[in-house]
């Protein structure tokens, strides 16, 4: 008994301290942005590429952002599937209201990957004329000096540059709650990771070097049923790095359902099951919940008061979400208390339904987190 209670004191206890570094290691991170006033070489031209797909809650300021980026040598190119989508007349009004800035709406689309996002961006990438491109979601709210921050993160070892976005601007308890899951948690351990030298793509923001993709990388996207995950396997196939931009863009939630945020976590669950299934596997312990348990029966065993050691426990740890949160600047209200257990619950959900399948649904496509494809052409 004594024995079992000394190694769920040891489990909470490693849990906690490992909790508090990341936080650490991920502010840190976050503060150490490079300038980009200094630089004296010429910045070389970037092709923006944003797969478009629908209207959203923001699609009229994300959009309007893509128009006031203050980079010196870009085009543009927005990439709907289907001449019919709704967002394609707020491209062609926002392109009429900034004649000065180039883009173009690309439409139509090419079935080679089974990734109907990869297939969209397919286009873009194709027509861009820029030493850089750069894919940015339709739902990011770039800040004019973005691709500045993109540019400067290409060191000569890089081979991708990504960036996680935050949560920001929500109206409702789960959008409250998926900013927890995107900013003390996603992007906390996202940032974490890159300080320890083993950053990884998300799929927000991609860029590459247009050289790389005509010698295969945008072949490569292709292999895996999530682009990200496919460009970070490539980059390290390669002997090179995947860099990350500071600071973050944020991503605004708005008006949020819990089915919502439900089916957008699980199909990134799923997906990282699908690609990196022993990184997946772990993830259960990566919550509060886990060391919580631990907390409460290592007090049941023993004898001790199992309620206040819990609470102190959750003190500490959903306190460091709180101050971490304030620190990086991430929206933090009163909701934000009741979200932070809200989304250990659902992570813990979601890890146990991602086990129980491999389908998702994306944008109205069925598809299936299935395994690599050696197959796919681009």
């Amino acid at each position: 008994m004594s024995m079992l209670v000394h190694l769920l004191a040891g489990f909470a206890g490693l849990s906690l301290v490992a909790h508090l570094a990341s936080h650490a290691l991920a502010l840190g991170r976050l503060r150490s942005r490079p300038s980009v006033a200094a630089r004296k070489s010429p910045w070389p031209q970037v092709s923006l590429v944003r797969p478009l797909c629908g209207v959203e809650e923001f699609s009229a300021q994300t959009l309007e952002a893509s128009f006031r980026l203050t980079y010196p040598n870009h085009e543009i190119f927005f990439c709907v599937a289907q001449a019919h989508d709704p967002v394609a007349p707020l491209v062609r009004a926002a392109m009429a209201r900034h004649p000065h800035v180039r883009a173009r709406l690309l439409v139509g689309g090419e079935t080679f990957s089974g990734n109907p996002k990869l297939d969209n961006m397919a286009k873009g990438y194709r027509a861009a004329q820029g030493e850089l491109v750069v894919f940015i979601d339709s739902n990011l709210l770039v800040p004019p000096d973005y691709l500045q921050h993109v540019v400067a993160a290409f060191t000569d070892d890089a081979a991708v540059v990504s960036a996680p976005p935050y949560g920001d601007a929500p109206a409702t308890l789960a959008a409250e709650v998926e900013c927890a899951l995107l900013n003390a948690y996603a992007a906390r351990v996202q940032y974490c990771v890159d300080a320890l030298g083993h950053g990884f793509a998300q799929g927000k923001t991609l860029a590459f070097r247009k050289a790389d993709l005509d010698a295969g990388a945008f072949a490569a996207m292709a292999l895996e049923p999530a682009e990200d995950a496919a460009a970070t396997k490539w980059a390290r196939a390669q002997g090179r790095k995947v860099r990350l931009v500071t600071p973050i863009a944020p991503q605004p939630l708005g008006h949020r359902s819990f089915d919502a945020v439900w089916s957008r976590h699980l199909r990134w669950a799923r997906l990282r099951r699908a690609t990196f299934p022993l990184l997946f596997a772990p993830e259960i312990l990566s919550s509060a919940l886990t060391p919580l348990a631990a907390v409460g029966v290592m007090e049941w065993l023993a004898g001790g008061p199992v309620l206040p050691w819990v609470a102190a426990y959750a003190f500490v740890w959903y306190g460091a979400d709180v101050a971490a949160t304030r620190l990086a600047g991430w929206p933090l209200s009163w909701r934000t208390l009741v979200a932070l257990p809200c989304r250990d619950a659902l992570l813990a959900a979601i890890w146990f339904a991602a086990w129980a399948g491999r389908g998702f649904v994306w944008r109205g496509h069925a598809l299936q987190a299935a395994a690599m494809r050696p197959d796919a052409q681009a």
